[in-house]
């Protein structure tokens, strides 16, 4: 399977994950890592979760303002990972630290970047200001046992709810009618489907049956997987600035675990400011995990162009972001724009 990119920035969690003054635990890219709010909320701290003495677990032992003290023989280090005391020598051996990665905060969601920290960029993490804004948005999180692109292939080809999604919010058939284009914008693509003067789709039974509406699901990638999507209708021949309801949009995040496990994070609508009614995350976990994960037991350890896959006009969008994260590997590797690192375990595998 292709290895993982390191200079990039991956989404560790949600903010309010973080209780306090705990830990936040959470095995990414490989590596069993810790999250921490600094002491008096100035900042976050990512280190690997791994004590250099005796490996043990350093989220097994306690806080002492910004410092770690492991719980396994007292070492304790500092926010940037050096050891800055050990109980059994007034020195602290050489080579006793423990890698610590860039850990910001943006729109409730803490992001993390495994690579090269000279070239950690937080200007570069995309918008996903609708957290923070507008209509309150739940925060949910599921694991998948499946690489990360194959959950990026099923939210970039939204074409499966009409099968897929037929018990839930299926789309009825108005995809049958629809346009699928695929766009670039910057460090974006976006892969975005149009359905004109179509009947309202199943999700929008309060509209009058005999409507018409126009009607669009547009899903904004950014590498490695973050993606943002926006469903929305409006009359059929009115312009999109006039919608029948506030359009849905919310994050669709995935981060890789391990080559063939993910977390995948996601925002969904919240009712009356303090209901939530999770159809999102139902859907998921109901529909898209059973079929996903079986996707990945039939793959097994070949990667996805090792299989020979047909495409379909559908799969613009995923074959499009499957190539850019090709293209960032063979440059990583190359060491073209930014100097790759490899203090993250790295799985054997071809590059796809």
């Amino acid at each position: 399977m292709a290895e993982d990119i390191r200079n990039l920035w991956y989404m560790a969690g949600w903010e309010e994950e973080i209780v306090g003054a705990g830990f936040l635990t959470r095995t990414v890219l490989g590596t069993p890592m810790v999250f921490f709010r600094k002491a008096g909320g100035n900042g976050y701290v990512a280190f690997a979760d791994r004590c250099p003495h005796r490996f043990a677990p350093l989220s097994r032992g306690k806080r002492e303002g910004d410092n770690v003290v492991c719980g396994y023989h007292g070492l304790t280090f500092g926010p940037q990972g050096k050891c800055v005391r050990s109980p059994f020598s007034d020195s602290v051996p050489p080579g006793c630290e423990v890698r610590s990665f860039p850990l910001v905060a943006k729109d409730s969601i803490l992001w993390f970047w495994p690579g090269d920290p000279a070239v950690a960029d937080p200007t570069a993490i995309g918008d996903f200001g609708c957290m923070t804004s507008g209509a309150p948005l739940g925060r949910g999180h599921l694991r998948f046992e499946a690489n990360y692109e194959l959950l990026t292939d099923n939210l970039m080809d939204l074409s499966h709810i009409e099968f897929l999604h037929s018990g839930s919010f299926g789309g009825g058939g108005v995809m049958f009618g629809g346009t699928h284009s695929v766009k670039h914008d910057q460090d974006a693509i976006w892969s975005n489907w149009w359905m004109a003067n179509i009947p309202p789709p199943p999700w929008a039974a309060f509209l009058p049956p005999d409507m018409r509406v126009d009607h669009w699901m547009d899903m904004r990638w950014q590498a490695p997987a973050s993606m943002l999507l926006e469903v929305g209708i409006c009359p059929a021949g009115a312009d999109r600035s006039r919608p029948l309801m506030p359009p849905l949009v919310g994050p669709h995040i995935i981060t890789p675990e391990t080559q063939t496990s993910s977390h995948y994070f996601y925002g969904f609508p919240k009712l009356d400011g303090a209901r939530s009614t999770d159809a999102t995350g139902a859907a998921f976990k109901e529909e898209d995990q059973p079929m996903i994960e079986a996707v990945q037991r039939n793959m097994g350890d070949l990667d996805f162009w090792g299989k020979r896959p047909a495409i379909l006009k559908v799969d613009a969008g995923a074959i499009h972001a499957r190539r850019r994260l090709m293209k960032l590997r063979h440059d990583e590797a190359n060491g073209i724009g930014q100097t790759a690192l490899s203090e993250f375990a790295v799985s054997d595998g071809s590059s796809a």
